[in-house]
C-alpha cells in the first residue's frame, strides 16, 4: 500500500535529515514513526487498564523500602 503525506519545506528537511542519521530511507522512517507511535498508544492502554483493574481489586501498593526491608535487602 503506498500514501503521500505533504510536508513544508522544513518539515522535510527535518525528515531526511533524520532518514539519513538513521541510514534508512524516508519512507522507512515514516513507517517506523508510526508504529512506534501505535505500540506506545497501545502500551498506554494496557497500562492504564491494569491500573484500573488493580485499584478495583482493592489491594493496595506499599513503598518499595519495605519489600527490601522484609526481603533483608
Amino acid at each position: 500500500m503506498a500514501f503521500s503525506i505533504r510536508l513544508t519545506e522544513q518539515e522535510k528537511k527535518i525528515a531526511d535529515s533524520y532518514a539519513r542519521l538513521h541510514s534508512m530511507s524516508l519512507g522507512e522512517a515514516f513507517k517506523q514513526a508510526l508504529f512506534e507511535k501505535i505500540q506506545d498508544e497501545y502500551d498506554i492502554a494496557v497500562g492504564e487498564e491494569a491500573l484500573k483493574e488493580y485499584e478495583e481489586s482493592g489491594r493496595k501498593s506499599r513503598p518499595i523500602e519495605e519489600l527490601w526491608q522484609e526481603l533483608g535487602i
